[in-house]
């Protein structure tokens, strides 16, 4: 069954030659110019991943993108013109999995969407029960088989992404794991110095854990080393 892609930018020009790549690579490709029309489309079919421009005529990409996030947990990729870090951090608080900055080498572009792909394919289906197991301690449970999360018997919504990165603190709990390393492991690139990625994506994921910035529970700051789940 072909992977369904919604491609949402009011450049036709640039919308036209990222569907190029998108289709052949055998992708269905939904594209849409304002985010009303994404809406309907999320709405109406199916959809496995989403690529969104911040600058649309009616709502902005990040609206777009929460709004989407309310429902679905498929991977969002944010096309920005923009390069602040704030612009950045915004995006990836507001549930978005990776950005790219116009102008972009499509395939670039094409690579991240394979890799967020392939990611969001292992969370939902390829998990082996040989291979996989599960951590329970202080009323959070999370388990590979599943892939599923709970914190005090509440389900939380995790994304793929989130899922990875609380699995992999989890499987080394007791351990102060490096922003690097924890980068290199989940996102699989090479870390940049500066790179805020690592610390947006924990800040959301104690938001949706119901933790104290100053005072987390579970995942914990040593600053200038990384993280660590005690």
């Amino acid at each position: 069954m072909s992977v369904k892609i919604l491609l949402v930018d009011d450049e036709a020009a640039i919308a036209d030659l990222v569907e190029v790549y998108l289709t052949n690579e055998g992708y269905t490709v939904y594209k849409c110019e304002n985010a009303a029309q994404a809406l309907e489309c999320v709405a109406q079919k199916p959809v496995d991943l989403a690529i969104l421009d911040v600058m649309l005529p009616d709502l902005s990409g990040f609206e777009l993108c929460r709004r989407i996030r309310q429902k679905h947990l498929w991977p969002i990729l944010m096309l920005t013109a923009r390069v602040e870090d704030l612009d950045k951090i915004q995006g990836l608080m507001l549930g978005a999995d990776d950005y790219i900055t116009k102008p972009f080498n499509p395939l670039e572009l094409l690579a991240r969407v394979k890799t967020q792909l392939r990611r969001y394919t292992q969370y939902n289906h390829s998990a082996q029960p040989e291979k996989s197991g599960e951590y329970e301690f202080n009323g959070l449970c999370i388990s590979e088989v599943t892939h599923k999360c709970t914190l005090y018997g509440e389900e939380l919504a995790l994304t793929p992404l989130e899922f990875s990165i609380l699995w992999y603190l989890c499987s080394h709990r007791g351990q102060v794991v490096p922003s690097e390393q924890l980068f290199q492991e989940v996102w699989g690139e090479k870390y940049i110095d500066g790179n805020n990625t690592v610390m947006t994506h924990i800040a959301r994921l104690r938001e949706k854990m119901h933790e104290k910035s100053r005072q987390p529970k579970f995942i914990k700051t040593v600053w200038g080393v990384g993280y660590t789940i005690e």
